[in-house]
C-alpha cells in the first residue's frame, strides 16, 4: 500500500460528500477535521466538486481529499489539478485507471466480481474498492473473494453505516470504509455542520474503538 492508504487505514472511514455548492466546502472540512476523520472523498456527481475539492486542499493540506466517481479521463484530469490526491471510480475503466496511475495520483476503482479484480490487479493495484458493497454481498463476499486474492485488500462503499461499520472495519483485509450517512447532503443543504460533527466524530470514535 502507498503510504496514504498507510494513512487511509489508519482513519478507517472515509465521508463520501456530494456537494452541490463549493461555499459548503469549508465549513464541512473544518468540522471534519475537528470531528476526527481528515479526510474526504467528494464526489464528481455535482458541478461543484472539482472547486469544492480546490478549496478544501488549500485551505486544510493536511487533509486527505479525494475524488469520487470519476468516470472519465477529463475528470480525473480536473480533479488532481485542483487537488485531490486520490481518485476512486465506482467500475472498473482501464483507460482512467491507466492514466491516473501514471500521472503518480493512487486510484481505486470498484470492482465486484473476480474478473474484474484480476483485470485491475493486472495494473499493479493491491487496494480495490468493493462497489455496491451491501447488494453485492457485503463482508461475506469480500472475504470470499479475498480467500481467493490474497495480496489483495478492499475499500468497500455502498450500504455502510453506523450499524454494520464496525464488522468491515474488524476484518483486516479492509483499508477503510466509505460511508456518507454523516456527511448526508440534507445535513449539509441545511447547515448543520454541528450536526455533521457529531456525527463525524461518532464515526472517528467507532474507527478507533476497533483499531485502536
Amino acid at each position: 500500500m502507498t503510504e496514504m492508504m498507510k494513512r487511509l487505514q489508519t482513519i478507517g472511514i472515509v465521508p463520501v460528500v456530494v456537494l452541490n455548492d463549493a461555499g459548503d466546502a469549508l465549513p464541512l472540512g473544518e468540522k471534519l477535521m475537528a470531528g476526527g476523520l481528515p479526510c474526504a472523498e467528494v464526489t464528481f456527481r455535482t458541478d461543484a466538486a472539482e472547486e469544492s475539492i480546490r478549496r478544501m486542499a488549500k485551505a486544510y493540506p493536511d487533509m486527505i481529499i479525494g475524488a469520487g466517481t470519476v468516470l472519465t479521463i477529463e475528470q480525473a484530469d480536473r480533479a488532481i489539478d485542483a487537488g485531490a490526491t486520490f481518485v476512486v471510480s465506482p467500475g472498473f475503466n482501464p483507460r482512467v485507471t491507466e492514466h491516473v496511475l501514471k500521472k503518480g495520483v493512487p486510484m481505486t476503482p470498484g470492482v465486484c466480481t473476480p474478473t474484474e479484480i484480476e483485470a485491475a490487479m493486472e495494473l499493479g493495484l493491491d487496494v480495490l474498492k468493493f462497489f455496491p458493497a451491501e447488494p453485492s454481498g457485503g463482508l461475506k463476499m469480500i472475504k470470499a473473494l479475498a480467500a481467493a486474492y490474497v495480496n489483495l485488500r478492499f475499500m468497500p462503499t455502498g450500504g455502510i453505516n453506523a450499524a454494520n461499520v464496525r464488522d468491515y472495519l474488524a476484518y483486516d483485509r479492509i483499508v477503510a470504509c466509505g460511508g456518507s450517512w454523516m456527511v448526508s447532503g440534507s445535513l449539509v443543504k441545511e447547515g448543520k455542520f454541528d450536526e455533521i460533527e457529531r456525527l463525524v466524530r461518532e464515526a472517528a470514535g467507532i474507527a478507533r474503538e476497533i483499531r485502536g
